[in-house]
């Protein structure tokens, strides 16, 4: 569910092993389930773009999984247009879905969004959203609609498109993007961020270009410099950067971890906690059996990922994590699950990540794509994903790859 729901009201998930349960937590069985029975999974389908059930609102995704289920199956996008007449959560989530929809060939979707743009009253952020991801002979007839209602939102518009090419100039509207320093190598990458003239958003950029690039061992020593101007915490994709390094960064987490600055000392922490002593074995897995028993949804992912660091030893671990899979209504986590058994024992995984092609998560789906055992029905699938337009470009990347590996040139 989302925060909101949480802070005001109490959403009861379905068991996970029925239709409506595996829906609601955007389990891939759910998806596989409906195609067998499109008129039970209607209702289900569209109370779950009117509801919101993802558990935590900032990570968990459904519009993707719940687009393809209204394509999949079948469905009228009619009730998910009708709901952009709703509050401000239904309205997003449906325009959300919408988008999608459009894009896998929907007119009734596309039409739905072009005329909200012409009446409704979120008008301009969707207008942004298409924008966006639509092709630009899809929205560029709207301009004379923009220079009309501009001024009368609710709310500012903050994208740069497509009010520059609407020729738009939009009170406290944001700048355009700065210049990307992808073209940098890894050197003058770390030159910028060692000099102390450099200036802390060029810095940020850089850090951002880094975080997409192999790990580079020469950041480590820069790490206690990259705090913001006050230094009370670092500077944005620091961390990231950071613990991509892995256990290359442990030696100095260990001298992070007692210094004076909380941000700095917390980071070590967290980087010494990635990578956890022989010794901390027990009292992870004691931890995580404490988590299932309290039903924390929110958390045991990190719990997971200590775990995994030690292989078959964490074996006794892997009851709980297998109930954390099947369970779990923060989908965000599941892929976590999934890795860690991967790594602790991957005995009689095969189904869950045949399954995992059809979650609702992106990192599901790729983990799917790296792990599911080759044979039609998976190759079927994956073509699928690579092939669907509604689809993320990293689990397409990750589908081709997959598939001209494992059937060279004659591909699905």
């Amino acid at each position: 569910m989302s925060y909101d729901d949480e802070m005001s009201r109490t959403l009861s998930y379905a068991s996970q092993d029925c239709l409506e349960g595996l829906l609601q937590r955007g389990r891939g069985l759910g998806a596989i389930r409906a195609r067998r029975n499109p008129h039970e999974a209607a209702a289900y389908v569209y109370d779950g773009i009117r509801r919101d059930w993802k558990w935590d609102y900032q990570t968990d995704t459904r519009y993707l999984y719940q687009a393809r289920l209204i394509k999949d199956l079948g469905l009228s996008p009619t009730p998910v247009v009708d709901q952009l007449s709703g509050d401000e959560e239904e309205w997003s989530r449906a325009a959300d879905v919408l988008e999608l929809l459009a894009l896998a060939g929907s007119r009734e979707a596309r039409e739905g969004l072009r005329a909200y743009v012409r009446q409704g009253e979120h008008w301009a952020r969707v207008l942004e959203s298409v924008a966006d991801c639509w092709p630009v002979e899809w929205w560029e007839d709207l301009g004379d609609v923009a220079r009309a209602r501009i001024g009368g939102e609710g709310e500012v518009p903050w994208s740069f498109e497509p009010w520059n090419r609407f020729g738009i100039d939009v009170p406290g509207h944001r700048t355009p993007p700065r210049p990307s320093l992808d073209g940098l190598s890894d050197e003058e990458l770390l030159v910028l961020l060692a000099a102390d003239g450099t200036e802390p958003q060029t810095k940020v950029d850089a850090l951002r270009a880094l975080t997409g690039r192999e790990p580079t061992e020469e950041l480590i020593s820069l790490v206690p410099s990259l705090g913001t101007a006050n230094d009370s915490r670092p500077l944005p994709f620091l961390r990231r950067a950071v613990r991509r390094l892995g256990s290359r960064a442990v030696p100095a987490a260990r001298g992070w971890a007692s210094d004076e600055r909380e941000w700095l000392a917390r980071l070590g922490a967290d980087i010494l906690a990635d990578h956890p002593a022989p010794e901390a074995l027990p009292g992870l897995v004691a931890e995580l059996t404490d988590q299932w028993e309290a039903r924390a949804w929110c958390g045991p992912d990190v719990t997971a990922k200590q775990l995994a660091h030690f292989g078959p030893d964490a074996a006794d671990a892997v009851p709980v994590l297998r109930a954390y899979w099947l369970h779990t209504p923060h989908s965000y986590e599941r892929a976590d699950y999934l890795q860690a058994l991967t790594a602790i024992d991957p005995t009689g995984l095969d189904d869950a990540y045949i399954e995992s092609l059809w979650d609702c998560e992106s990192r599901a789906r790729l983990l799917g794509i790296a792990m599911a055992p080759h044979q039609p029905r998976t190759t079927e699938r994956i073509a699928v994903l690579r092939d669907d337009p509604m689809e993320t470009l990293g689990v397409r990347a990750a589908a081709t790859a997959r598939l001209t590996a494992t059937a060279g040139p004659d591909l699905p």
